[in-house]
């Protein structure tokens, strides 16, 4: 049969090749309703397949498009989940500061995005109950230092038989109470940022400072110098960005393929050419409302351009298979639907060489490099099939081009 000539290639197709197809599908017995079909590995497109068609080049055409033939191959490739998520931080690397006995802030510098070091100055608070907290813990310690000459006395005392046994113990009683307020206000004191040991009755003051637990960037500020702060309030909250994870969100029908250890590769949206790696470090445990959970993985490469809260677009690696692959030149896509171009012949017309193609709607899967998985329909032998490896858009091209000429004859 000769195909209808269409300017710079031939397009057509065979009403004689479709008709056993044809026939052989109408004879298909369909399968049960109650039998669902086999999984694949490969994305399965559940609209009708789209029509074949042919094109016909000349051996000009052929050299030009720089036309050349392959076949499946088989390649070990990683299977991957694509998922999302975002950079976020440890709980041990996030705090949130606050004044354990409130205060007026009375001094403070810092903004959003300042970096700070651990024990540095963040902020002056000012409260009279600092000033009474002093007095009482010097009085206290000031008590314990009599009591505990007292104590002594009392002691060599009652070995002598001199004192009573109830005057020993009341002496003893006073000095064990007052040493314990005494430590309990130095452990007040330290909440507010006041060294007990270096506090003499001279350096009494109603300010009180609070110091940075943590290095790491500011990343939220709550109050400005004269603000009232209640002891629930948070008046900071600082990140340490030296170890990021990437918190990832795998929906639930995914969660028994993944495994502590795997790959994960994942990418910044204004970034889709630099890759960063990370390893799954734990699967949650608890399934949200939107049917997923969480996975935490640990970046194999601490990078300071990363901060927290910032998207990502992440692959884990779930293993690796053998399977058909073909390059990612050979593979045209046109309307959502991917195609390969398989010689079907070649011949003599008007004296020239003619190439005969076929273009063949194919299923693809995981791409990795230079190549990509495919599924070649069941009517065609993978292992003999003469596949467009290098020139496949330039076939697509002059068929796309033929059609719109045939149609404006």
């Amino acid at each position: 049969m000769r195909y209808p000539v269409i300017t710079s290639c031939y397009l057509g197709f065979s009403l004689l090749g479709l008709l056993p197809g044809l026939l052989l599908g109408g004879c298909q017995p369909s399968a049960p309703a109650g039998d669902p079909p086999s999984a694949s590995p490969v994305e399965e497109n559940t609209a009708s397949p789209p029509e074949t068609a042919r094109v016909e080049v000349s051996a000009a055409q052929y050299q030009h498009a720089g036309i050349h033939l392959g076949g499946l191959q088989r390649r070990v490739m990683s299977q991957t989940l694509p998922v999302t998520g975002m950079v976020d931080v440890p709980p041990e690397n996030l705090v949130s500061l606050s004044a354990p006995l409130g205060g007026f802030v009375k001094r403070t510098e810092l903004l959003q995005g300042m970096r700070v070091r651990k024990g540095q100055v963040l902020a002056t608070l000012e409260n009279p109950e600092f000033i009474t907290l002093q007095q009482d813990y010097l009085e206290s310690k000031s008590q314990l230092t009599y009591l505990t000459l007292e104590y002594e006395r009392q002691r060599e005392l009652r070995q002598q038989n001199v004192s009573s046994a109830k005057l020993f113990q009341q002496t003893t009683q006073d000095y064990e109470r007052t040493q314990i307020r005494v430590e309990a206000l130095a452990e007040k004191l330290a909440l507010i940022g006041i060294r007990a040991e270096r506090l003499t009755p001279g350096k009494i003051s109603r300010m009180a400072p609070l110091y940075s637990p943590i290095n790491g960037y500011v990343t939220e500020v709550h109050v400005n110098v004269g603000t009232w702060v209640n002891p629930t309030d948070v008046l900071f909250e600082i990140a340490d960005t030296d170890h990021l994870h990437a918190e990832l969100t795998v929906f639930e029908r995914d969660l028994s393929r993944i495994r502590p250890g795997q790959k994960i590769r994942f990418t910044l949206p204004n970034e889709d050419q630099r890759e960063r790696t990370a390893t799954v470090y734990l699967v949650g445990k608890a399934i949200g409302e939107d049917r997923s959970a969480r996975v935490h993985g640990h970046l194999d490469k601490e990078d300071s351009a990363l901060l927290p809260g910032m998207y990502l677009q992440a692959r884990i690696e779930m293993g690796t298979d053998s399977v058909p692959v073909l390059p990612q030149g050979a593979v045209v896509t046109t309307a959502e639907q991917a195609y390969v171009f398989v010689q079907r012949g070649r011949r003599q017309e008007g004296g020239q060489q003619v190439y005969d193609f076929e273009r063949i709607p194919i299923q693809t899967g995981v791409s990795e490099g230079d190549y990509v998985q495919v599924e070649l329909p069941d009517r065609m032998d993978a292992a003999t099939e003469s596949i467009v490896v290098q020139g496949a858009y330039a076939l697509l091209s002059l068929m796309e081009n033929g059609e719109e000429e045939g149609h404006g004859h």
